[in-house]
């Protein structure tokens, strides 16, 4: 896919760069803080990418955890009525808020999780929830790979300032570096994109 992309795709043809440096905050998602305290959790998905590009529509609320908090995180959720509605394949649970929201338990089991973790305390969006690092969100998505992942990633690092690019390189090179490579061409997939491949 990367590859028909790098062959088709011309300069600046996707949205003006005016619409993909807006940043919105549409969606009021829920604050968990208070309820999963102390645990350390972060915003990630679609909720969480709205840090770094335009927000897009979604119906999930996708949050993560170190894998080792999972038990103390469910019986948390569960005590404040939290209903779990199942697994999720890759890890992690489902669980349905007291008014209906669908929230997914992803369980970070990566030796870079706690780190991301503690650094998302500090990375909060305009509502005030804890967002996975850029850097390592790029890489959690990389990781999954979907179609829909792969388009933000591409769009993300094609706003991206090249400090963050280095940051997300040196995480790729720790963690992924046989996918260096694909990380470069999503690289320049996102430029191409916001017309900004000398920028």
């Amino acid at each position: 896919m990367i590859d028909m992309a790098l062959r088709r795709q011309r300069p600046g043809t996707g949205s003006g760069l005016d619409f993909l440096m807006q940043r919105t905050i549409t969606v009021r998602w829920p604050d968990l803080t208070l309820i999963l305290a102390p645990i350390h959790w972060a915003v990630v998905g679609a909720a969480a990418t709205r840090l770094y590009m335009p927000e897009r529509m979604t119906k999930d609320f996708d949050i993560a955890i170190a894998a080792q908090e999972a038990d103390l995180v469910r019986r948390q959720l569960a005590v404040a009525g939290y209903v779990r509605t199942g697994e999720r394949s890759l890890g992690g649970s489902r669980w349905q808020s007291p008014d209906g929201l669908q929230i997914d338990v992803i369980e970070g089991h990566d030796p870079w999780w706690p780190q991301a973790l503690a650094e998302a305390q500090a990375n909060r969006d305009e509502q005030g929830l804890p967002i996975l690092p850029f850097a390592y969100l790029i890489l959690m998505k990389f990781n999954a790979s979907r179609t829909i992942d792969l388009g933000d990633i591409a769009r993300m690092l094609g706003l991206a300032s090249e400090a963050s690019h280095a940051q997300v390189r040196t995480l790729f090179h720790l963690y992924a570096p046989a996918d260096l490579d694909d990380l470069e061409s999503l690289i320049l997939l996102g430029k191409l994109e916001t017309g900004r491949l000398n920028g």
